[in-house]
């Protein structure tokens, strides 16, 4: 089953610039709690820091492909990391081990679907409109890395939406986002170890929050398949790339908003 996930979620990495790892959050949460191979209230924990340190090794396969194409706005990932590096060093290292799994989940959800929905509308943005200046990005770079470190996910459901806001367009938007993707998951994998240990202590196949044998899995598979997805993403038509990204998304949006309905006992 980790082997099947490698596979869909290295494709859709390339394709998407979604670094894989939030499309695999809820199936990898699914397994953990089938297979009972950790405790049940770690499940959700394991599955999003596991997700993102895949996204290490999946974001560098991408990235490659994407800049070999030329698509990748390195300018715009220079402006950004300082700011991904300080939120995915809060959101692993303090603030994803003080959310218990509920809410974890609702969080996962709402920020989903809104990117679901952002995505799908296609509105267009103002044709004068443009990145904003160093403080900006600063701050845009910190929501990406705090957000994408507490749902798993390399950043591509919020950093191509502030994208193609500003006027880059989805190719592009989506190259960048891979990229973008490894300085995301090295910060955040990072505070999941040591806020891993520090919580939970020492568990059986965990470094940290982080499901090792799992994740040997995943990246087995994901980066062969990471380069395929991202040469499709350069023949595709930009709509027909932004409707699968938008359904995807509110797919993985729906489900994970019934776990958290689940773990609050309302259903």
């Amino acid at each position: 089953m980790f082997l099947g996930l490698g596979i869909f979620g290295g494709f859709m990495a390339g394709l998407l610039g979604v670094g894989g790892g939030m499309i695999l959050v809820p199936f990898i949460s699914m397994i953990l709690a089938w297979q009972k191979v950790i405790p049940a209230e770690l499940a959700v924990h394991a599955a999003v820091a596991t997700s993102m340190s895949m996204i290490m090794f999946t974001s560098l396969s991408s990235m490659r492909a994407h800049h070999k194409q030329g698509a990748v706005r390195w300018p715009i990932v220079l402006k950004l990391v300082p700011g991904i590096l300080f939120g995915g060093l809060l959101a692993g290292g303090f603030l994803f081990s003080v959310i218990n799994m509920a809410w974890l989940a609702l969080i996962f959800a709402c920020f989903v679907g809104y990117s679901a929905y952002s995505m799908l509308r296609n509105k267009k943005p103002k044709p004068t409109r443009e990145l904003p200046g160093w403080p900006g990005m600063l701050a845009a770079g910190t929501g990406i890395g705090t957000i994408s470190g507490l749902v798993g996910a390399g950043g591509g459901f919020l950093s191509v939406p502030f994208m193609v806001w500003s006027n880059v367009p989805i190719r592009n938007a989506v190259a960048t986002s891979a990229a973008l993707g490894f300085p995301i998951a090295v910060a955040n994998s990072i505070g999941y170890i040591s806020s891993g240990i520090k919580e939970v202590g020492i568990q059986g196949g965990m470094l940290g929050y982080i499901y090792w044998p799992g994740l040997l899995l995943l990246i087995s598979m994901s980066m062969m398949f990471a380069p395929i997805g991202a040469k499709y993403a350069h023949t595709l038509p930009v709509d027909k790339l932004k409707r699968i990204f938008a359904l995807l998304l509110f797919s993985i949006s729906g489900y994970m908003f019934y776990k958290a309905l689940l773990a609050f006992g309302y259903l």
